[in-house]
Formats: C-alpha cells, sequence, structure tokens
C-alpha cells in the first residue's frame, strides 16, 4: 500500500506494533523443554489481546498462528507437540497479523541459549545484511540493486542466499504489489521502491542452499542442498531518505 494520510501511518503503526511485540516476547518465552506448539499458542494469546488476527491463519488456512523453523527448516515450519526446543537450536519465528484492517510482518532467527552449533555468526550475519539493505533504500532506487547488495553481503562473508523466497509489499492485505523483492539482483525486474510504500524486506542468508523445497506435509520449507538459514525480516516505509522501521519493536537488532 501506499500511506497517504496520518490515518494510514497510524493504523500501519498499530498492526506493526502487534507483530513486532509478539515477536519479541516469544523469543524470550522460548525456552528448552518446550514444544513450538506451545510456543506458538504463547503467541496467539498475545495477539488476540492485541486485538490482531494470525496472517497466515487468515489468508492461507496454516495450522498455526505463527510459523516456527527449527534447526534444516529454511521457513514455514508448523507448530508441533512433538517438536521440543533443545539448547543450541537455531529458531526462526515469523510473525504476521491483520489488525484494523491493516497487515504487518516480521521476523527473526536466534540461537536458543548458549551457540553450541555455532549458528551464531549465521545470525549476526542476516542481522546486519538486513540493516544494511534496510538503510540503502529509498525512493527512486531499484529493488534489484537491493538483492545486487543482498547477495554481495553474504556471498562476502561465506554464505549464499534463498533466491525463491522474498520480501513483498504490504498493508492492506498480507502480499501485495511489489510481489518480489528478491534477495539477489534480479536482472528482469525493473521495478523500482516508491516513496511512501509499504513493504517487507527480509533476508533469506544460508551455509549451503540456494533454494528453498516444500516438504510432505505441504507447507515446510527446507533448503535443496542442506544446511542452515537465518532470515530476519522488518516492515517499513519507504521514503525518500531513512525508511521508517514500522516493526522496530522487535528488537532484533538490539
Amino acid at each position: 500500500m501506499s500511506i497517504t494520510t496520518e490515518n494510514e501511518r497510524i493504523g500501519m503503526q498499530h498492526a506493526s506494533d502487534a507483530v513486532a511485540i509478539t515477536l519479541k516476547k516469544m523469543r524470550e518465552f522460548a525456552k528448552p523443554g518446550i514444544s513450538t506448539k506451545e510456543l506458538d499458542e504463547y503467541g496467539g494469546e498475545l495477539l488476540t489481546q492485541m486485538g490482531a488476527r494470525s496472517a497466515p491463519t487468515l489468508t492461507y488456512g496454516f495450522p498455526g498462528y505463527t510459523c516456527i523453523s527449527i534447526n534444516e527448516e529454511t521457513a514455514h515450519g508448523i507448530p508441533s507437540a512433538n517438536k521440543i526446543l533443545k539448547e543450541g537450536d537455531l529458531i526462526n519465528i515469523d510473525v504476521s497479523a491483520e489488525l484494523n484492517g491493516y497487515w504487518a510482518d516480521n521476523g527473526g532467527s536466534f540461537v536458543l541459549g548458549e551457540d553450541i552449533h555455532g549458528h551464531g555468526r549465521l545470525v549476526e550475519t542476516s542481522k546486519e545484511i538486513l540493516r544494511k539493505a534496510i538503510s540503502n533504500i529509498k525512493g527512486g532506487v531499484r529493488i534489484s540493486e537491493i538483492g545486487r547488495l543482498i547477495e554481495t553481503e553474504a556471498k562476502k562473508a561465506g554464505y549464499t542466499v534463498i533466491k525463491n523466497l522474498t520480501g513483498h509489499g504490504i498493508g492492506r492485505s498480507l502480499h501485495e504489489e511489489p510481489h518480489e523483492i528478491a534477495n539477489y539482483c534480479d536482472r528482469y525486474n525493473t521495478t523500482r521502491f516508491k516513496k511512501n510504500s509499504v513493504v517487507a524486506i527480509e533476508t533469506f542468508i544460508s551455509t549451503r542452499s540456494t533454494i528453498a523445497d516444500t516438504q510432505a506435509d505441504g507447507w515446510t520449507l527446507s533448503g535443496n542442498k542442506g544446511g542452515f538459514v537465518a532470515q530476519h525480516e522488518h516492515t517499513i516505509m519507504v521514503t525518500g531518505g531513512q525508511p521508517m522501521i514500522f516493526t522496530a519493536q522487535n528488537g532484533i537488532w538490539d
């Protein structure tokens, strides 16, 4: 969507606060021994308390309030009573929701407890690449150039990017134009970021894979070459200078 009034900006901020606070509190609630279903139900309660509705459930009939992906899972992991969190797990939580007609999206990967498996560098790299990408977005910048930046920074750090998972426009629905804000330079995409538009920017930084394949459950995605993926995401408004980060309260850069 394009924000044209102060009421629209406030509406987007309220929806973004709901998903950001939920993500932050879910990250704090996660601990070894609980299931991803318990973690998801906690997130669902938080959204409900703030008057928000889970976007994956509303839009796709996803079997969970949030997507929780563990270790080798790349994205869209289904919360389950059988998935028990362990010390050192690489966890990704993606929270998106609708509130009063506005939609917001955010996510983040983190290591649970002590980094006994050495995932920390991947997580930090993903965070910093997102920070750099967002800081370079303003009206008139080509979307493909931000993709080039993300992939170049990933390669410098010895990583790859997932090419078939992308950021996207958002606001009055979960996915809007521009439909693909890729993590690499798609030279066929000549679209430019538009001032006052709302977009969800997300990194998918990988140790090995370049494509995310759907698994047998029809939802969960895993890398085509194995390995691990870290994802971080903010909903922002494009301006003529530094973007406005609507989901800043999630604390993924803290």
